[in-house]
């Protein structure tokens, strides 16, 4: 490997470590609950999210299911700040997934993003909160559908 790419890989490390550190201390939206019910490939699922929702400046801006492999299969679009109502459930689909297929969900939140606690399993097994890998599925952040605004 030659200097030049050893300097810039060093530079892209430490540039991800920082951006990381810094998103660690962002408020976070986390998974408190998970219930799906309905069918296969139309299962509605109804996700309770607990947030440090303050306004449209701080809030819980969305909840969806992922994958095992990071690919997003449906997104909550969250429209308001829940500040007065914590933590709070939402439902949603449907969500094209088959019983027995594991799934994650996980919540986002304005400003910073993923950071919160996450809950995997299956509509058949149940969820409970697991640990995903760090930056497990970051790029579908910029995937639609996104919230155009915040109502209140």
């Amino acid at each position: 490997m030659n200097r030049v790419f050893r300097i810039a890989l060093a530079a892209l490390s430490a540039a991800g470590f920082a951006s990381a550190t810094a998103a660690a201390a962002l408020p976070a939206a986390r998974i408190v609950s998970v219930q799906a019910s309905g069918s296969p490939g139309a299962y509605s699922f109804s996700v309770g999210v607990a947030s440090p929702d303050l306004g449209c400046n701080q809030y819980a801006d969305w909840w969806e299911v992922l994958s095992e492999r990071g690919e997003l299969l449906y997104r909550r679009i969250l429209a308001h700040s829940h500040a007065d109502e914590q933590p709070f459930v939402r439902s949603g689909g449907p969500v094209a997934v088959s019983a027995n297929q594991v799934v994650w969900v996980r919540a986002h939140m304005h400003p910073g993003g993923y950071g919160g606690a996450l809950f995997r399993g299956s509509v058949r097994s149940g969820f409970r909160e697991a640990k995903a890998e760090p930056g497990f599925a970051a790029a579908v952040e910029k995937l639609p559908p996104l919230p155009d605004g915040c109502a209140f």
